[in-house]
């Protein structure tokens, strides 16, 4: 479990982030979980594009790459659609919708993760 900080506002976006790494983690993700709560989030690695088939609520994304920049951003996703996705993007964080327009999250910010 790792906590997700925006170095760039000075914001921590996640105190509980699951890590993801395996192909069965990645493939499963968020499915079979009714929500995340605030603070919750899931980090997938190697990661550059995600779907919310089977899920049963919104996600905001961010898509960063080696060097944790935010490469791509995806607001309020809904369930069952087929695609999300950043050029460049390492790993993704999945986190409660909201997320990225309450924080001010943007393209270029600079992301520090923090084993827990």
């Amino acid at each position: 479990m790792v906590a997700v900080y925006n170095e760039t506002r000075n914001l921590l976006l996640a105190e509980q982030c699951l890590v993801a790494r395996g192909f069965l983690q990645r493939m499963r993700g968020l499915i079979g979980r009714s929500a995340l709560a605030p603070g919750e989030a899931l980090l997938i690695e190697p990661c550059s594009s995600v779907h919310s088939f089977f899920m049963r609520f919104p996600i905001d994304i961010l898509f960063a790459d080696r060097h944790n920049r935010v490469v791509g951003l995806r607001a309020d996703l809904p369930p069952n659609r087929p695609f999300a996705g950043a050029r460049r993007a390492r790993y993704v964080i999945e986190l409660p919708t909201g997320m990225i327009a309450a924080t001010g999250t943007q393209l270029g910010d600079q992301l520090r993760l923090e084993l827990l």
